[in-house]
């Protein structure tokens, strides 16, 4: 009787032991890929599209639509017009006040980046509004970074529910109905906070945390100006200039350390920027690796860096070969804040493609206290 006693328990405590077990295995990992039909790719019924004119709110598989919402084939069009689609066959325009939207299962409370191939499709002045509301942003399509369409960007949003929705809107009325911001693929990651250490005050200095890479675009992701920290698609960093900088991987590009990195693409017009907790008067060393993203980024560049009342000018010879060194600096806290910033001084292309912005490359961002 006692036996089998124990044997019940035993039983009950393995049972137990494993359901804790499977529980630990089976928690959610982060959320990270397309959009279901984030890239355009299934394509609407017969009967739901005139040519290219998509009929009806529900035109669009996994999509809203509302006003002018054109599926279109990458290349050549009808009228002379050529619509680049970098990644894949298929994309959507967005005609005057034209927006498409999909509601999305996310955490309340987390941060996540948008990643989405956009590019205008007239010389005129285009913007493409991205939403999650209440937060909204317009990135003008105006700058080409890459001359090949390819321009991929990130859009960071904090949830405020587990169901948001995301909207894309072309808030702009051209005199041609033929323009409008064109978009070809969409994806989401779930960003995690990033912490200072004892090793190193900055938050996410390596850049390791970021938007997500689509799999077959090698031009690097683009980050809107004026992104502020706590919604930004680079945790922790600011992106306050009036361009947008570069998150660049390892797999495409030469990164100093890690598997990513920042490239400064606008010169002056390119910043980033972070604050950092310090103490009055204290003294610190801020250290970074500059270098060149082996991209035919070449010639004199320099990375201007900012802390308190100290200023580093760090000139690098770019050969294009990938190579980086580091650069350092020490400054005093003024007050128990203090902006770090970062921007280069100068514009470059690349000497292959001169349509293609570029410039210096910057990594391992890190503050420590000098020891007395």
């Amino acid at each position: 009787m006692l036996t089998k006693f124990l044997l019940t328990i035993l039983l009950a405590f393995t049972l137990l032991s494993y359901t804790s077990l499977a529980a630990k295995t089976s928690a959610p990992t982060p959320l990270e890929g397309l959009l279901p039909n984030g890239n355009f790719e299934e394509a609407p019924k017969a009967t739901d599209i005139k040519k290219t004119v998509l009929i009806g709110k529900n035109a669009l598989p996994k999509w809203e639509i509302s006003g002018l919402v054109e599926y279109i084939h990458g290349g050549p069009q009808p009228g002379g017009m050529y619509f680049p689609v970098a990644h894949g066959v298929h994309a959507v325009r967005l005609g005057n006040e034209a927006t498409i939207s999909q509601t999305l299962a996310v955490k309340e409370g987390s941060l996540y980046a948008i990643t989405f191939g956009a590019s205008r499709t007239c010389a005129q002045q285009e913007v493409l509004r991205v939403s999650v509301p209440p937060q909204s942003g317009d990135l003008p399509l105006q700058t080409l970074y890459s001359s090949d369409g390819g321009d991929v960007y990130a859009y960071g949003f904090k949830a405020n529910s587990t169901s948001v929705k995301l909207i894309f809107h072309n808030p702009g009325v051209q005199e041609d109905p033929k323009c409008g911001p064109l978009i070809d693929a969409v994806a989401i990651k779930e960003l995690l906070p990033p912490r200072p250490t004892r090793l190193n005050m900055v938050k996410n200095g390596g850049f390791e945390e970021g938007p997500h890479r689509l799999f077959n675009s090698t031009n690097g992701v683009l980050l809107p100006p004026r992104q502020e920290d706590i919604t930004s698609p680079l945790p922790g960093w600011i992106i306050e200039s009036l361009k947008a900088v570069k998150f660049i991987d390892n797999k495409h590009f030469n990164v100093p350390s890690g598997i990513a990195a920042i490239e400064l693409v606008a010169g002056r017009e390119s910043a980033i920027a972070q604050i950092i907790r310090t103490i009055p008067n204290k003294m610190y060393t801020l250290s970074f690796a500059i270098g060149d993203a082996k991209n035919g980024c070449h010639g004199d560049m320099m990375v201007e860096a900012f802390a308190a009342k100290e200023t580093l000018k760090a000139p690098f010879k770019s050969e294009g070969k990938g190579k980086w060194k580091t650069v350092s600096m020490k400054f005093k806290a003024i007050s128990a804040r203090t902006r770090l910033t970062f921007y280069s001084s100068y514009y470059h292309t690349r000497v292959d493609d001169f349509g293609s912005l570029c410039g210096p490359v910057i990594d391992e961002v890190r503050v420590v206290t000098v020891r007395a």
